[in-house]
């Protein structure tokens, strides 16, 4: 599901997150996909702070920068959105057409969206058909809407920066995306897929591959960052490395991973809180296995910690596990150990690739 604006052909899928722009461009290979470009860009953190746009110029010129060195000449690009100014919903409406529901479908969004219909764009996908015993059958739709200054924000990266974009999709349906092609989909199962950057942890339930549950949770690797920041009195450049390796000169190790730990915790109880929400909207009450995504997922032990309080086994996530990564142009330890990163861009780029 997606807000597509021009014909798709050859497109590179741009995900610009509040710590680092990946990009990736995949090509079609049989029943499935080869790497032809990767690249990653880390941005200062005071550049995009909670997702929305401080230094657009920077940004830029960062965007600019990383289509040079891996010498990308498509211009036609897909990017996604995620966070406050991002409402998924999934509703329960009677049977109708494709054309009735297009002709309705904006008097219902006004029901479930908590913004004024004129300053958002909207978009849906009929999820499947609901047989109800004690009454007619009903639809299962999902409802998407974007602020509009959300998309024009982020668009207006691209063009600036030389760039068509023709498809804005939404973090959590790019997940799915990506782990349709990469992992094998069992009927009745229930995954999680969690990819958690700077400022955003997405949250999205799959039930045999289709969509179930989304949530955006306002908490990411910037937190460890600024409360490492501000307790130990370092600068930010010493938290940020803190962060990564569990390490300070200097510093008391038990300090910082007490810290560590602390902001773990939290972040694993309000992944919890988020299935317990979904079990009470949702007539499948248990979800079979987590995997993990984005930069913050490399976090000394929140791995572990998620899975000790939610009593499931957390695996990271591989956007690359079915594509081919050859040549000279990529290490294989270096795709390695960035892959949890790439969830998302990857996905922008299969969903571009197919569509093609």
């Amino acid at each position: 599901m997606a807000f597509s604006f021009l014909p798709r052909q050859g497109l590179i899928g741009l995900d610009i997150g509040s710590g680092a722009i990946k990009l990736v461009q995949l090509k079609k290979s049989g029943k499935g996909y080869k790497l032809e470009k990767f690249g990653i860009k880390e941005l200062d953190p005071e550049w995009i702070v909670e997702g929305s746009i401080s230094n657009p110029g920077k940004v830029v010129s960062e965007i600019k920068a990383l289509l040079e060195e891996q010498k990308v000449h498509v211009k036609n690009v897909a990017l996604s959105v995620s966070g406050h100014s991002v409402i998924v919903k999934r509703i329960q409406l009677p049977l109708m057409t494709e054309d009735e529901l297009a002709e309705s479908i904006r008097w219902e969004s006004e029901q479930h969206i908590p913004f004024d219909i004129k300053d958002v764009n909207m978009d849906y996908h009929v999820l499947g058909k609901i047989e109800n015993q004690e009454g007619p059958a009903q639809m299962d739709v999902a409802l998407v809407a974007v602020k509009k200054d959300k998309l024009q924000e982020y668009t207006g990266l691209a063009t600036d920066a030389g760039l068509t974009p023709v498809v804005v999709d939404v973090d959590a349906f790019t997940l799915g995306n990506m782990y349709e092609a990469n992992y094998e989909i069992k009927e009745g199962e229930i995954i999680a897929l969690i990819n958690m950057g700077a400022s955003v942890m997405n949250i999205n339930i799959l039930k045999g591959g289709n969509f179930a549950f989304t949530r955006d949770i306002s908490i990411g690797g910037n937190r460890y960052t600024e409360t490492i920041q501000r307790e130990l009195n370092v600068d930010l450049h010493t938290a940020e490395g803190a962060k990564r390796t569990g390490q300070i000169e200097n510093v008391d190790p038990e300090a910082l991973l007490a810290i560590i730990h602390s902001l773990n915790v939290e972040v694993a109880n309000e992944i919890v809180r988020s299935f317990d929400y979904y079990k009470t909207t949702a007539m499948d009450k248990n979800i079979d296995r987590i995997f993990m995504g984005g930069g913050a997922s490399k976090l000394p032990d929140l791995i572990s910690q998620i899975s000790e309080k939610s009593g499931l086994p957390v695996e990271a996530v591989n956007p690359f596990k079915n594509v081919q990564v050859q040549g000279k142009s990529f290490d294989p330890d270096f795709i390695k150990e960035i892959a949890p990163l790439a969830a998302v861009g990857v996905g922008l780029a299969m969903r571009s690739a197919k569509e093609d």
